[in-house]
């Protein structure tokens, strides 16, 4: 193992080449600000997905990027006319792409080695453990990873997932610094809160939470922290904010989820400051991460008790499709584990999905829509088959659809619909 500064690890890199860096808050930040400062690429091949900032690598000439979940600097870089490619498949899948590709260069951020050689892969588990353990034997090949002392040194379930590397399998060792991007702690709006009032009627005492990001998750876990019950679980793409303070609330045991018992498992975490501190400190022996291929599995998911799933939307026209990744024919987001859990959810014993949205929203120009429609936008591809749906709420209510006809879903979800459009949509 070299340790080298970031400039003389991205000097590593090729003008030809390619390069593998996990989601989001597993992204080796001072690498890839080393490789943007580069003169030039020739071919450079990046597979990622979900970018924490707008890294000048992925502006240049002779670079092009894969991503399998676009967040605001994807979306800038390819408004821009920057060779920024979008990538449909889900995140479970995204181990198979990289192992596809088989990148010569991956890189990832880590905690520095403990004092028995391992680095702790922190707040992402994600699609490219496996790769970056692949890499790190293969003397063909380049392993990377940027050691930062500011990230919290979490866990995962060994044997078979310490989620860690050892300097033995570390080619290059970077030295950092950075802060982990951190997200601003929510405030949830009325229109949020009145959505979470109607999906924690959903949840029942021991039931297994999934939550993604956002005002009405943080608003969900708020109101199961302050009423009676618990003795819940957690098994979450994603590990937020929110579900730290469920925890702190003592409403945690993940006693009685069925996989994992005792443990609330995630595949990555993202969230405030306090998260952090709070992951590498009180919360490190009760949150576990593994890699999305297990966590993500409908199977695994299903093997929970009471799964209750909690996601988002952009629109959900009459027939129960849901379009949560793309605006118009746009790439907005991606699919990431929507169609996992709506799948794992309705076959956990007692399981309910539920996508929440509000009921309208206000375009550049001023205009309100509403996001309940007759059809999708041309263009807008299908993030959920309608028959995967089970629960829609808006603030105006929650429409069940499982084991309803085509007539009865239509009749639901314009009653959940903001009243000004229901018209509208009853004559369309």
């Amino acid at each position: 193992m070299k340790r080298l500064s970031a400039e003389a690890a991205a000097a590593l890199v090729r003008a030809r080449d390619s390069l593998a860096v996990p989601l989001g808050p597993g992204q080796p930040i001072a690498f890839l600000r080393a490789l943007g400062a580069r003169e030039r690429f020739d071919d450079l091949h990046v597979f990622s997905a979900l970018l924490v900032e707008l890294f000048a690598l992925f502006a240049k000439p002779g670079v092009r990027m894969r991503s399998g979940f676009f967040g605001p600097a994807e979306r800038a870089l390819a408004a821009a006319g920057h060779a920024v490619e979008f990538v449909p498949a889900d995140f479970r899948r995204f181990s198979q792409i990289a192992r596809g590709l088989a990148p010569r260069v991956m890189a990832t951020a880590a905690t520095p080695p403990d004092a028995d050689g391992w680095c702790s892969l922190s707040l992402h588990a994600g699609a490219t453990v496996d790769e970056l353990q692949r890499a790190g034997r293969d003397p063909q090949r380049l392993l990377v990873v940027e050691a930062n002392a500011r990230l919290p040194r979490t866990l995962g379930l060994p044997p078979d997932h310490p989620h860690a590397l050892h300097v033995d399998e570390i080619d290059v060792l970077i030295e950092s610094d950075v802060a982990p991007v951190a997200l601003p702690a929510s405030s949830p709006s009325a229109v949020e809160r009145a959505i979470a009032e109607h999906a924690a009627r959903f949840i029942p005492a021991g039931a297994t939470l999934q939550t993604g990001i956002g005002g009405v998750p943080d608003a969900v876990a708020e109101i199961l922290a302050m009423r009676p019950g618990g003795d819940y679980g957690v098994h979450s793409e994603m590990f937020t904010t929110g579900l730290m303070q469920l925890h702190r609330a003592g409403k945690v045991s993940n006693a009685r989820k069925g996989v994992h018992a005792g443990y609330s498992v995630a595949t990555f975490a993202m969230g405030t400051a306090e998260l952090y501190a709070w992951l590498g400190g009180e919360g490190r022996e009760q949150v576990r991460f593994l890699p999305v291929e297990r966590v993500n599995d409908p199977t695994e998911i299903a093997r929970n008790r009471a799964l209750i799933s909690i996601n988002g939307a952009l629109s959900v026209d009459l027939y129960g499709q849901v379009a949560a990744d793309m605006i118009g024919g746009s790439e907005h987001s991606g699919v990431g584990g929507h169609e996992d859990f709506l799948m794992g959810a309705a076959l956990s014993p007692d399981g309910r999905s539920l996508v929440c949205l509000p009921s309208t929203a206000t375009l550049r120009d001023g205009r309100r829509v509403s996001r309940i429609v007759a059809a999708l936008e041309p263009g807008t591809c299908v993030t959920g088959p309608r028959h995967q749906l089970d629960v829609v709420i808006t603030e105006h209510g929650a429409a069940e659809l499982a084991g309803r006809t085509v007539r009865e879903r239509r009749e639901a979800l314009i009653a959940i619909a903001h009243p000004d459009f229901r018209p509208a949509l009853v004559s369309s």
